[in-house]
């Protein structure tokens, strides 16, 4: 039996959690901090109807409970919550345990190697394994999308074993796994961290206080053609960084290639005609009667921009590489956060 420890309770944490726990072959357990508000079971629903029951070994806010005999301790957090996580479960972990994440973008790896011990292996994933939504706090939640195979970076530990785990995750999602290089190749990436900034860089750029919109747009469903121009040029910038630094040729496709688009017009349509993202709502809060304003308290701020970006730029003040375009997107959301905390 291998046992896995889910860090997080938000709509990965909970989905992860009851997809794993219905296999027979898996012990998982969750680190949250509202354990009191969690079942021992959490129904999941997938877009076809299929339901998956997860019985949970233990839910908990201690993690000598749960992280000391893990083979596998996974991060499903918001990159603010982090480090202090990291911190939390370190005491207890040994240089059996793998320590990973579902969303490396949001700096796990500089994170974790500054904080844990060197021989702590350490992997992520490129791209989160679904698209998730919670239901019911603690109960259910929603699986909204599959992906075709997944890549992951894993460090501090022999190709022999990284082989394994990459074996073994393929089980545990039950889809291919691709093995990559470097962790370059899952730190920086240009999914959320260029994908969401553009977007709300062009929905809200001219918003000032004051300003109220009389409708909360369709994240994706209504997406533009301006924000399709600043995502394909943010990875222009980025593709131009990726051949400066340890990264396998292809490793990170390009934009268009990754939605099977040829310019700004067919990656607009693309984005909003995806399934799974049909019904998201851009982060806004208000009602139809007094207006809408952004939300600054959404991960799309929290996260994407001083967490998911600012990794993409900080690698390249290091290595002096300009990034006009992403720095312009970049001092927008940091300035706006700034102002609104």
């Amino acid at each position: 039996m291998i046992n896995i420890c889910i860090c997080g309770g938000g709509s990965l944490g909970h989905t992860i959690a009851g997809f794993v726990a219905s296999q027979k072959d898996y012990n998982v357990s969750v680190l949250t901090r509202s354990p009191h508000r969690w079942s021992k079971s959490i129904e999941i629903t997938d877009l076809n109807n299929k339901h998956f029951i997860g019985e949970l070994s233990c839910v908990t806010d201690n993690p000598s409970l749960v992280v000391s005999n893990a083979d596998i301790v996974l991060l499903c957090l918001p990159g603010p919550a982090i480090k202090d996580v990291l911190k939390k479960i370190r005491p207890y972990l040994n240089n059996n345990t793998f320590v990973g994440t579902v969303v490396s973008s949001t700096g796990f790896f500089f994170m974790a190697t500054q904080l844990l011990p060197c021989d702590i292996p350490i992997f992520g994933f490129q791209r989160v394994p679904f698209i998730a939504r919670v239901k019911e706090y603690g109960k259910s939640a929603n699986l909204l999308g599959y992906k075709p195979s997944l890549s992951v970076a894993i460090e501090h530990s022999s190709y022999e074993k990284k082989r394994e785990l990459a074996l073994l995750l393929e089980r545990i999602f039950n889809v291919p796994i691709k093995l990559l290089s470097s962790h370059y190749e899952v730190s920086l990436t240009n999914s959320n961290p260029l994908l969401h900034t553009s977007r709300i860089y062009t929905l809200w750029k001219d918003w000032k206080p004051g300003i109220k919109y009389d409708h909360c747009p369709l994240f994706y469903a209504d997406w533009t053609i301006e924000a399709a121009h600043y995502y394909i040029n943010m990875d222009r910038e980025f593709q131009a960084l990726l051949k400066l630094l340890p990264v396998t040729q292809g490793a990170i496709p390009n934009v268009l290639d990754y939605y099977e688009s040829h310019d700004e017009k067919s990656l607009c349509d693309k984005l909003a005609s995806i399934p799974a993202f049909k019904s998201i709502m851009a982060p806004m809060i208000g009602n139809d009667d007094d207006g809408y304003v952004p939300d600054f308290n959404s991960r799309y701020f929290t996260e994407d921009f001083p967490y998911g970006l600012y990794s993409i730029v900080k690698v390249a003040k290091d290595i002096n590489f300009s990034t006009p375009v992403i720095d312009e997107v970049f001092q927008w959301g940091m300035d706006v956060i700034a102002q609104n905390q």
